[in-house]
């Protein structure tokens, strides 16, 4: 089983996707534990599908950025990096403003694979809006 890195933080985490999607989303990891991770992302209108309700999309990066942090978190000594394999949703409802959390959480920390499963939220609600699973392969070096 992988282990929490201690060279991986929230600053770390946050300042690494800075100038990527995440950073563009307004993603903000809160914490980082054994075995797990939170988010949350303010809801702006660039989350907004043209529907007026929240893009699904904008629901899936949050997840996905959560559980691929969370993944970083736990690479296993002397792997490289990761890719994700598979990811589900199964989106349950929406908000149009304020705040959306994420939680993921380990469901499997192999040494090849990883899965994790993730609930996002409204922030001032608690009401769970999706649920996101996905597997992660875990990369090795060549050679």
């Amino acid at each position: 089983m992988s282990v929490l890195r201690t060279d991986i933080n929230v600053a770390l985490l946050n300042e690494r996707g800075g100038e990527y999607l995440p950073g563009y989303l307004g993603i903000e990891i809160l914490s980082v534990a054994q075995g797990s991770l939170s988010s949350r992302m303010p809801v702006k209108k660039l989350h907004i599908a043209p529907n007026e309700f929240l893009h699904a999309a904008s629901v899936v990066a949050l997840a996905d950025t959560s559980c691929g942090y969370a993944t970083v978190a736990h690479l296993p000594a002397g792997a490289e990096s990761f890719t994700t394999i598979e990811l589900k949703s199964n989106h349950l409802g929406t908000v149009r403003e304020g705040a959306i959390r994420c939680v993921a959480t380990a469901q499997h920390l192999g040494r090849n694979t990883q899965v994790w499963d993730a609930t996002v939220s409204d922030e001032a609600s608690g009401r769970t809006i999706a649920l996101f699973r996905c597997t992660q392969m875990i990369l090795w070096p060549k050679g």
